[in-house]
Order: structure tokens, then C-alpha cells, then sequence
């Protein structure tokens, strides 16, 4: 690490003398951060010579548990690697202690220096690199759906929706768009804004979607892959540290309540060639934008019944598929049709774009743009064709395909010879071990619907 880089650290605590405590943190398989906590006075340190911390990070499940079938627990002596900042993320925490501390993104290295191979944010940069050297330039928004819910359960146990800060009634309507319920949580957005400011985390809009309790929030549109996923990440972290501050719990599990809808992440993706322009926008100002828009639609409908383990990564992703409720269960593509997997947004042919929108609010963000990465080179490399675009309803056209079995999900990415080119051996190794350990343990368990259904009837 170059002194310039280690003088971060040197200016950051100069301008924060009141910090007290610097969070170096790791983002896993699951897109859970982990790492250690330092004084300030070791800062400067982790960026001269790094932390340890065992590659077995990246064999946990979502309950923190070493799947040992990754191989990189036991098997590999559980061996440290370095682990190095990335320059531009140290920042205040100011949720945490009256902004007594802060955080810093780390990156775990091989021992040749190398990106650790297991680890989503290296996984990304190789798919970047895919594109950059055909000369494109990914320039990427992600909106990412969450639900507010009260720390108080039921009477039966299970969430409840929070009661409002203005009126104390409990949330029970839709209200999509609501600018009165925006109102209502102003306190909370505000302070969720304030802090974004501050951490220089580029939120874009905020929105009231269309559950009780649930919202989204935008990242504005910009042409760094990887400081995109960052912020994504660290987005959640802040907002569940503010939601924590107004008594609430912020969940982005893709399906809290059953009978209400999932929450999501939707990507926005263009491409600029070399020049700076956006290869999807055509000269004829078509809204179905050029061949090269097609091409990479056609790849990503191509990958996507193989991607969807990593768009779905855990039991409750799969119930979000589900009818009626906005989320694609069939590789489709079509313009301003909310009713699509792979959607052109209507707006100016300059910003012609294309809107990702099966994955949920749970898939990791590295893993959801590596695997969308690889689907657009997928199709400009060998120029594929999509179906024809939807018009009109698409859940009433075209039958759902898109799998709703974890276990078929899995399958289906082992089997992907795309996938498996883009990803690597080693990766998949890793990660399917990681998530047929977790549904192993998932399917131990017996649900209280199926003691209710079943019990006194078979």
C-alpha cells in the first residue's frame, strides 16, 4: 500500500478527531458484513499491512456457521489471508454512537497479491474486465425495495407492519407512491439521507411501495460497476443502523409477509463504447433501442433460468415467485412493460437503458452484477436474438419458467457451461457447497403451517 493511499487514514482521523472506533469490514457470500473492529491508533496499520482474517469467510452461512464442504475451512488449515482497504470507503458511521465511528471496505488477496477467488467483488471486476476490453464502459442504477416492520411481534410471534410516527395507527394499505406516508416517515428518511450525505453514498429518489411498511430507494446511475455495488451494500448497513434509531427493524428479505409483495432489486444497465457514447441508444431514436441492446437482452433471457440461484440465493427467496404480484417468472423482455424480466424504460434515447428486474432485495449485489455482466457479454459475443418484445401483460402470455426450487436453481447453475466460464471452477465449488449446506439445514426444520395441515390429517 502506497503511503499516499495510507495518508487516508492519517487525513480522515485528523479531520474526525471524535471517532473512536473503525469497523474493517468484509462483504461475504450472502452480502453479510463481517471484520473486525479497531482503535483509531491501528488504522493506519490495516493500510500499511493489512488485517488477517481466515478465507473461511467466504464459506459461511447466513447463521455464520463454516460449511466445511467449501473447502475452505478444516480441509485448508482455515488459513489467514490479507486482507487490504479499499481506498475512497473510510467513512463516518453517523447512526452509531453519535458518530463516534466509523467503517471501511476491505478486500480479501491470495498470497501472490492476487483477488481472493472466492470473494463476489473480485468475481465482478473479472466480468468488468470482459467488457472493458471490447472497449464498453457498464454504467449501472440499482433500486433496492426494503421493509420497515416493528421491533414489537404479534400475538402470535411473527412481524407486524410498524405503527406510523405521526399518527401511532399501524400500517394495514398499499399506498404506492404515497407522498403523505413519505411524510408520515420523514424523520427516518431524513436521517437516512442525512447520512448517505455524509458517507457520499449516492442516493437518488425514495419512494413508498406498494406493501404497509415498504419503500425503495435509488442509487443514482454511474459508470463504476464496483462503487456501485459498494454503495449498495453499504446502503443496507445504513439503513438498518437508522431504522434501529426510530425503534423499528428494516428488512430487504425478499419475502417478510406472504400475502404481500416481495422485495426486490432492480437493475439499471447501459453501455458506453469508447467515445463515451451509449452503444444501446439508436440514431433513428428507436425505443427498442440498437442491435447491440438486443444482443444483450438476448443474453441475459439466454442465462437467466441458470442465474437464478444467484438472483434467488436462499429458502425465502423463492417465495417472492409468485402471481400478481410484479416479479417475472419467465424470461421476457419488452418496452415500459413492468410486466417483464428485462424491461426498456421509457425516457430519452440518450439514457436508453435496460432494467434487470427478477432478482430480490437478498441477492448479493457483486454476485447479481457479475452474473449480468456475463449475460451481456454472452449475448454481444455471439450476437444473439431475443424473442419478440411483450406488449401487454406478460404473466398472461407467456407460462412461468423460471424455477421456484432452490434445489433445481442450484442444478441448473452447476450445469451452465456460460456460467461456469464466467464464474470459474473454483467459485462454483465454493458457493454451490455454500448454499446446498444451507438448504440441508433449512429442510431439517418443520414449518408451523405443516404441523397445522398435516399433522391430524395424513
Amino acid at each position: 500500500m502506497s503511503p499516499h493511499v495510507a495518508s487516508e487514514a492519517r487525513d480522515f482521523l485528523a479531520q474526525h478527531p471524535e471517532i473512536d472506533a473503525i469497523d474493517l469490514l468484509i462483504s461475504d457470500l450472502n452480502g453479510v458484513l463481517r471484520g473486525k473492529r479497531v482503535s483509531p491508533e491501528n488504522l493506519e496499520k490495516a493500510y500499511t499491512q493489512g488485517i488477517n482474517l481466515p478465507a473461511s469467510v467466504y464459506a459461511l452461512d447466513i447463521l455464520g456457521n463454516t460449511i466445511e464442504e467449501t473447502g475452505l475451512g478444516l480441509d485448508s488449515g482455515d488459513a489467514d489471508r490479507v486482507c487490504r482497504p479499499l481506498p475512497g470507503t473510510l467513512m463516518p458511521t453517523p447512526w452509531r454512537r453519535q458518530g463516534r465511528q466509523a467503517q471501511l471496505l476491505m478486500h480479501m488477496q491470495e498470497p501472490d497479491g492476487s483477488g481472493f477467488f472466492a470473494e463476489p467483488r473480485q468475481l465482478l471486476g473479472r466480468q468488468l474486465e470482459r467488457l472493458t476490453a471490447r472497449g464498453l464502459t457498464p454504467v449501472v442504477a440499482v433500486e433496492m425495495e426494503f421493509y420497515l416492520v416493528d421491533r414489537q411481534r404479534d400475538a402470535s410471534g411473527t412481524i407486524q407492519p410498524p405503527c406510523s410516527p405521526a399518527t401511532g395507527e399501524r400500517a394495514s394499505q398499499s399506498q404506492l407512491y404515497s407522498v403523505s406516508e413519505l411524510d408520515e416517515y420523514a424523520d427516518f428518511l431524513g436521517e437516512v439521507q442525512s447520512a448517505a450525505d455524509i458517507q457520499g453514498l449516492p442516493l437518488d429518489t425514495m419512494l413508498k411501495e406498494c406493501a404497509p411498511g415498504q419503500f425503495e430507494i435509488t442509487l443514482k446511475h454511474g459508470a463504476d460497476v464496483l462503487a456501485a455495488c459498494d454503495a449498495a451494500v453499504l446502503l443496507k448497513r445504513l439503513i438498518k443502523g437508522v431504522a434501529q434509531n426510530h425503534g423499528f427493524e428494516a428488512t430487504f428479505m425478499a419475502k417478510p409477509y406472504g400475502l404481500e409483495a416481495g422485495n426486490g432489486t432492480h437493475v439499471h444497465i447501459s453501455l458506453l463504447n469508447e467515445d463515451g457514447d451509449n452503444v444501446f441508444a439508436a440514431t433513428d431514436g428507436d425505443p427498442l433501442g440498437t442491435p447491440d441492446l438486443h444482443h444483450a437482452a438476448a443474453g441475459l433471457l439466454t442465462l437467466m433460468p441458470a442465474s437464478v440461484a444467484l438472483f434467488a440465493p436462499n429458502l425465502n427467496s423463492f417465495r417472492r415467485f409468485q402471481p400478481g404480484l410484479y416479479v417475472p417468472m419467465a424470461p421476457t423482455w419488452g418496452f415500459d412493460n413492468r410486466s417483464v424480466a428485462v424491461r426498456i424504460p421509457s425516457g430519452p434515447n440518450a439514457a436508453r437503458r435496460l432494467e434487470h428486474r427478477v432478482a430480490g432485495a437478498d441477492a448479493n449485489p457483486y454476485l447479481l452484477l457479475a452474473a449480468l455482466l456475463a449475460g451481456i457479454d454472452y449475448g454481444l459475443s455471439r450476437e444473439l436474438t431475443p424473442p419478440q418484445p411483450i406488449t401487454g401483460n406478460a404473466y398472461a402470455q407467456v407460462e412461468p419458467s423460471l424455477t421456484n426450487s432452490w434445489c433445481q436453481a442450484l442444478d441448473l447453475l452447476e450445469a451452465s457451461e456460460p456460467l461456469r466460464a464466467a464464474l470459474g471452477d473454483d467459485f462454483l465449488t465454493v458457493f454451490l457447497a455454500n448454499r446446498r449446506a444451507e438448504r440441508d439445514l433449512a429442510m431439517q426444520h418443520v414449518s408451523r403451517l405443516e404441523t397445522d395441515w398435516y399433522l391430524r390429517q395424513v
